[in-house]
């Protein structure tokens, strides 16, 4: 796949420009948006994800906030925090936004569509259908993030900020822990080394067998252009996964000037490839939502660039897999950004599977007395009833299985090294 390589450029040349004369100036003008429209249902919650404990008590809100806030300290700036919410996840967030009223940052929410759910069969709207009749939440559902254009404009949002001298937002998943302000991308845009601005900026980074699924960027008559894997034919869905033919992947951590939003909403020239996603209801119905993906307009601005950043941007929670990973001793937590400890002799992220036990997060907390030292481990692979207690150490690559009528507690204060933990609790080496 031949990219004009202007299309994509290393994070290191970005940064190698260092920093704006004036941080200050060029950070007024910014305004960071999160997508704030998941549940925690694949964690078995209820709410909205981002107000899931997953650090020291503090949610994915909490930890935003704190960055941002840290921002507008040290640089005695302005930047304002804008939540995409969806019907599912506005009334319980704008509840708990309260508690932010005394800190320093200015918090907006907007809403995204509510669109109806279709029938696969009828191909009519679901609501139509006396039993998901109403209020009923099944038959309507948020049509992805690429709504946000279409919301944010109509929110009235975009022309405030526009008043208010505001340039470019900054989007992310609120439960990306790596989407943190860049100082260096942020020069890049308001200090571009051509003179000409990017109107569009996707943060890209190198694929790893655990970022197969992930939305990457191709090249077509001379725009760049995403693929999202539900957009690839069957035959062709082991080629989009390859890590040797793709190598990059969107991290959705997407720089976008607000001159040019609006100037394309008003002309109605935002392009979005429609991706149908096919869903089942509780009741066993058959339906299909029609949804877009926020990059997906990359195709539509101006002078769009892809930036290769380090992989340390992109560290979504969305397994309790994950969330081990985010509350372990891997990371620091500093002013609400977690960075990998520098205890850590690799710059690698161990590979941890957590098995059905494992899936909500009430259940997870309950097999974890203390979450275990993991500085030094590569691998961990749990599956079953298994407890852990408190300061147990986990180094190399750690399998423990409990088989079906098996339980397994790891005793508080064990160090398992390169181990094989089976069901009748010997420890082997391999």
């Amino acid at each position: 796949m031949a990219f004009n390589t202007a299309k994509i450029q290393p994070y290191e040349k970005i940064k190698a420009r260092g920093l704006p004369d004036n941080v200050s100036s060029v950070l007024n003008k910014l305004v960071v948006v999160k997508l704030n429209g998941g549940l925690g249902t694949s964690m078995g919650c209820k709410g909205p994800k981002s107000l899931i404990g997953v650090r020291n008590e503090n949610t994915f809100l909490d930890l935003t906030v704190q960055q941002i806030e840290h921002l507008n300290k040290t640089y005695n700036t302005d930047v304002p925090l804008v939540l995409m919410n969806s019907f599912n996840t506005d009334e319980d967030t704008k509840k708990i936004l309260q508690k932010y009223n005394h800190c320093r940052v200015k918090i907006y929410t907007f809403n995204q569509s509510r669109y109806p759910r279709i029938n696969k069969e009828s191909l009519l709207p679901v609501a139509k259908d006396v039993s998901y009749s109403g209020e009923n939440t099944e038959a309507w559902y948020p049509p992805g993030h690429g709504d946000i254009y279409a919301s944010f404009y109509n929110s009235g949002l975009l022309d405030t900020f526009i008043g208010e001298g505001k340039e470019y937002i900054f989007v992310s998943n609120i439960d990306n822990l790596g989407a943190t302000v860049d100082l260096y991308i942020l020069n890049h845009l308001m200090n571009p080394p051509n003179g000409k601005r990017c109107e569009f900026v996707m943060e890209v980074t190198n694929k790893t067998r655990a970022d197969v699924k992930g939305g990457t960027l191709t090249q077509y008559e001379g725009k760049l252009r995403l693929v999202e894997i539900a957009q690839v034919p069957k035959a062709h869905v082991d080629e989009f996964k390859s890590v040797s033919k793709f190598k990059i992947f969107n991290t959705n951590n997407l720089w976008i000037s607000l001159a040019a939003v609006k100037r394309l909403q008003e002309q109605n020239a935002i392009d979005m490839e429609i991706i149908v996603n096919p869903k089942t209801l509780d009741g066993g119905l058959n339906v299909i939502q029609l949804e877009t993906a926020v990059g997906a307009a990359i195709k539509s601005f101006e002078n769009s660039l892809g930036i290769n950043v380090p992989r340390s941007r992109f560290l979504p929670v969305k397994t309790t897999s994950d969330l081990l990973l985010v509350m372990s001793n891997l990371y620091s937590l500093n002013a609400g950004s977690l960075t990998m400890s520098e205890k850590r002799e690799f710059p690698t992220v161990p590979l941890v599977k957590l098995g059905s036990s494992f899936t909500k997060v009430q259940d997870y907390l309950r097999r974890f007395e203390s979450i275990p030292d993991m500085l030094e481990l590569d691998h961990l692979t749990v599956s079953g009833d298994v407890t852990f207690g408190k300061n147990v150490s986990l180094k190399g690559t750690v399998i423990i299985i409990a088989n079906h009528g098996d339980r397994i507690d790891i005793p508080p204060g064990a160090v398992l090294e390169n181990k094989i933990v089976s069901g009748n609790l010997r420890i082997l080496d391999h």
